[in-house]
């Protein structure tokens, strides 16, 4: 059984954590100097829970997983105007 579309829901946020932990650690293996500080990365995923696009804690814009994403200080929102 597929579990429901989660549309604003990041990983951590979902059931099934086997996503959310394989993202934590690739999150955990970036190298500090890399990383947007927390409270930016915090921001970011707030304005993604906000966004349309989010869905089960994909980016339907670009497939990306946003906490992977938001996570490195020289990535962007992948719309057009960007978020973040």
């Amino acid at each position: 059984m597929n579990p429901p579309i989660c549309r604003r829901c990041l990983l951590r946020d979902l059931d099934d954590g086997s996503y959310a932990r394989t993202v934590e650690e690739y999150i955990a293996a970036i190298p500090p100097r890399q990383k947007a500080s927390s409270e930016e990365y915090e921001k970011r995923l707030s304005l993604c829970r906000e966004c349309s696009r989010l869905v089960s804690g994909m980016c339907s814009l670009c497939g990306c997983f946003v906490e992977a994403r938001a996570a490195k200080a020289s990535q962007h929102c992948p719309d057009t105007p960007s978020h973040w």
